[in-house]
């Protein structure tokens, strides 16, 4: 139909209609008779004649007018609205928010929903209504206007309904009834009731869609604690904070970020820590104040009835640190506490907030911030298991696969179960990994100028591989026999034993022996060949200018990690070094002492997690297990020269007849460096030289 310009409707009676009015001449064009559904700027209204209306003309209300952003005497296209087979069904379900149509004239009366429900469908079935389209609708004197936020449909042949942008209203549609933001109004009835239990999820949201993977537990335990008091109000008072907790890259902010994408409220605030704090004294205090000043105002106003504001603090450690623990005498890091505490649960408590704190340092946080009526549902998002890998790869490789750009040889399932110990933000960086290196074979210096065509990009297995292999673990070590067998095996089993055991949770192994005998090598050797998800070795940093309660901090932060995975394996090189050990005064740090002695008792956080401690040195006291790694004797220095391709081992064997006392492995080999040739000889003359130089050879 050509363009018709815009008029005011006839009367208010017509106003109050929801419909548009044509002259009998256009509307005659449109239909036989009757009413006429037209469609204009994606709202379909029903159109009905008017001999007020002047011909090529539209009339609509200001409602209307302001919904299309139009004017009077503006042109826009009217076009006959053919409904599809699914928009052919009735709405089952609408939601609309109430308001009035001049929110100054209007007062704070209450309303029964259940009523106004009756007389809306009563006075405009039949009508579609569309996704943010306003209704008005007169009520007792009052204008209200009913603005649709959301609605379900059952299509034809189904029996379950499914949200929708557009439906028909008819006598069998619930409609649920809400405040609009700021609205005076109060509604009252089992509209209202049913519309809080429903309305604080989407009916549109899925983890999938948002980015989410391998936090079903994590989310379940969100659900039952934080939001299951909202949604059946079986107590005054709702839990209004929650802390997310856990180790860098495994999706703390991303959980905070994307739930208020599934909840009807305000759009979240979000807050990094540091950004409420400010050199001007008082002004941090302000900052907080300011946070919760909307939602005390509605509270106010609105009571329960006023919408959910989620207030989300990211690194929430910086501003909520242990009180007294400031060196500065102004104390300015306190009194931001003490606002934070007061306004999330002081004299005059809130029910229309939720607090979403994130943090790595659990442990540095107030304590009254966590209590109950605060923070108090405490979850930790941990490292996610084979199945959470598997949805997040799935997630990350989504639009690969959708655009045909992932090759069919790449499995999904192998690469979770080859990413053990991986976060969510590792397992993201791998495919972007995989990915460029599939875009480094089409893209090349020689044709960057050209373009690399879209459709010759495909990632492969191989990509994944390269973007998996890491520098070569050194898990080689050289079978010399003697007590080598006998330590392997018994290691073996104490990993077997940990492994099966119902009862055994914890396992610590200390390795001792002369310096250079291969402990530290062995408990390499050990941890790799034990398959253990988890394996960690103490940074050589903690060695090397750390005080004391910086690397106990750090030793704890390691075991604390071992913790979050079901089969963990520590190593503790070089404990003399961790202790600042020194056998003349004799010194140590008893600061780290106590430290290593608390974290290799105790057992394993996580249900059925097992923690398996290997170290080589001399706090044997500590230990289960010690293991005595010896120096070689002459029979096992001859068979590692034959497994070091030695070609002339039988010459030495009687230099090493003479010797008095075992060859360490890390000697030996620095020996045979200094006296093999470049044909894997061993000159006899230097070998025995260098021998002596050791001070192994007499």
């Amino acid at each position: 139909m050509p363009q018709m310009r815009v008029s005011n409707s006839p009367n208010q009676e017509c106003a109050l209609t929801n419909c548009a009015f044509l002259s009998d001449a256009d509307h005659s064009l449109l239909g036989p008779g009757g009413d006429v559904y037209v469609e204009m700027g994606g709202y379909v209204l029903t159109a009905r004649a008017d001999r007020r209306v002047e011909p090529g003309c539209v009339a609509l209300n200001s409602i209307h007018r302001g919904m299309l952003s139009v004017s009077n005497g503006a042109s826009i296209a009217v076009d006959v609205f053919s409904p599809s087979a699914a928009e052919k069904a009735g709405a089952a379900m609408v939601v609309f928010e109430v308001d009035y149509v001049l929110r100054q004239r209007g007062s704070g009366r209450e309303i029964d929903a259940g009523e106004l429900s009756k007389a809306f469908l009563a006075r405009f079935a039949l009508q579609y209504v569309t996704v943010n389209q306003p209704v008005v609708a007169e009520w007792q004197g009052d204008n209200l206007k009913l603005t649709a936020t959301s609605l379900e449909v059952i299509p034809l042949g189904q029996d379950t309904a499914k949200g929708a942008r557009r439906g028909m209203l008819g006598p069998q549609t619930q409609l649920q009834l809400r405040p609009a933001a700021q609205s005076p109004i109060k509604l009252t009835g089992a509209a209202v009731e049913e519309a809080a239990k429903t309305n604080i999820f989407r009916s549109d949201w899925s983890f999938e869609a948002m980015g989410i993977g391998g936090l079903d537990q994590e989310f379940s335990d969100i659900f039952r604690r934080a939001f299951a008091s909202r949604i059946f109000p079986v107590s005054p008072r709702v839990w209004t904070g929650m802390m997310l907790h856990g180790p860098p890259g495994t999706g703390k902010t991303l959980i905070a970020r994307q739930i208020g994408k599934m909840l009807n409220g305000k759009e979240p605030k979000v807050v990094n820590g540091p950004e409420v704090l400010s050199k001007f004294v008082g002004q941090a205090e302000e900052n907080v104040r300011k946070l919760f000043a909307e939602a005390e105002a509605e509270y106010e106003s609105r009571g329960d009835d006023s919408d959910l504001h989620i207030i989300i603090f990211d690194e929430i450690d910086s501003i909520c640190k242990q009180r007294g623990m400031q060196r500065s005498d102004a104390g300015v890091g306190d009194t931001v506490v003490n606002q934070l505490l007061s306004k999330i649960d002081g004299v005059h408590s809130l029910n229309n907030i939720l607090v979403i704190g994130m943090t790595n340092r659990l442990d540095m946080i107030d304590a009254a911030l966590l209590r109950p009526g605060r923070l108090e549902v405490q979850v930790e998002i941990s490292l996610p298991d084979e199945h959470g890998r598997h949805q997040i790869l799935s997630i990350h490789t989504a639009k690969m696969r959708e655009n045909k750009y992932l090759s069919p040889d790449v499995s999904l399932e192998e690469l979770a179960a080859e990413t053990k110990n991986f976060s969510g933000a590792e397992i993201e960086g791998l495919v972007r990994s995989a990915t460029s290196w599939a875009f480094g074979r089409e893209v090349t210096v020689e044709n960057v100028k050209k373009g690399a065509k879209a459709e010759n990009l495909l990632v492969t297995r191989p990509d994944f591989d390269r973007a998996l292999a890491g520098p070569p673990p050194c898990s080689r070590i050289l079978e010399y026999g003697g007590s080598l067998p006998r330590l392997k095996e018994t290691m073996s089993v104490l990993i077997q034993q940990l492994r099966a055991s119902s009862r055994t949770s914890l396992l610590s192994v200390v390795f001792e022996g002369a310096a250079g005998a291969g402990k530290t090598a062995l408990a390499a050797h050990m941890a790799l060949t034990s398959t253990f998800p988890f394996r960690v070795a103490t940074p050589c940093a903690l060695r090397l200018g750390v005080h004391e309660a910086a690397k106990a901090a750090q030793i704890k932060s390691v075991f604390d990690d071992a913790h979050r995975s079901e089969l963990s394996v520590v190593i503790l090189d070089d404990l003399e070094r961790l202790l600042d050990y020194a056998r003349i005064g004799p010194r140590f740090s008893n600061v780290v002492l106590q430290t290593l002695l608390t974290c290799i008792k105790q057992p394993p956080k996580k249900k059925g997690g097992k923690l398996l401690v290997l170290e080589s040195l001399e706090l044997l006291d500590a230990f289960n297990v010690k293991l005595s790694v010896e120096p070689l004797d002459a029979p096992s220095v001859l068979r590692a020269l034959g497994q070091l391709g030695v070609t002339n081992a039988a010459e030495l064997q009687p230099i090493l007849g003479s010797l008095a006392t075992g060859v360490p492995i890390k000697k030996l080999l620095l020996v045979l460096e200094m006296a093999m040739t470049a044909d894997r000889r061993v000159d006899p003359a230097r070998f025995t030289e260098t021998l002596q130089h050791a001070g192994i050879l007499g």
